[in-house]
């Protein structure tokens, strides 16, 4: 088996299914902040993109031919995790998919033993290798994938990478049934 070649396949699927979750839903729901930290669905994609052209993009000599509308001069003031009044949904899901290409372009062109360099890491840290940064693209997509589902399944009920909507009788009893547990151990 190829490991370049299947690190690469499962980022894809992963970014898949955080593209998917936002399917469906109104522009308010995909930038409602849904968890205290203000963590929401067109957030993570922003995220995501950023770190798509930074990891598989910069790190190896390969900015983004257009830089997105949140990309700042001073890493400081980024605006990340959300989307401002300005950015769309279409204008963010499409810079996502322009680095996502970016990046895939880099992983072929590349070996998983290339030398790259991430700026913003610590000194004496900053040397690394495609694999590792891709091993951690794929870490980071298949984290916030599933945040993405955990949101999503908050706003509708909607799971999985298939966006499946279950018997909410179903898992009404399930949630109880497992609260139940929960309970015996309550201090």
């Amino acid at each position: 088996m190829d490991s370049q070649a299947e690190l690469l396949r499962v980022l894809q699927v992963s970014r898949a299914v955080v593209t998917a979750k936002l399917d469906g839903l109104s522009e308010y729901d995909v930038r409602r902040p849904l968890a205290p930290t203000g963590t929401n669905l067109l957030g993570l994609v922003k995220h995501l993109a950023g770190l798509e052209y930074g990891y598989l993009g910069e790190s190896f000599g390969r900015p983004p031919v257009e830089r997105p509308s949140w990309f700042r001069d001073d890493p400081s003031t980024e605006i990340d995790m959300w989307a401002t009044p300005d950015e769309s949904r279409e204008y963010v899901v499409d810079v996502y998919r322009k680095a996502c290409a970016h990046a895939d372009i880099t992983v072929a062109s590349l070996e998983l033993n290339s030398p790259g360099y991430v700026a913003h890491w610590a000194d004496g840290h900053r040397e690394t290798t495609l694999g590792v940064l891709l091993i951690r693209m794929v870490a980071e997509t298949s984290q916030h994938a599933g945040h993405a589902d955990i949101l999503r399944e908050q706003l509708d009920g909607r799971i999985g990478s298939e966006n499946t909507t279950v018997d909410a009788a179903f898992w009404d009893d399930r949630r109880a049934q497992i609260q139940a547990v929960a309970d015996r151990f309550r201090p």
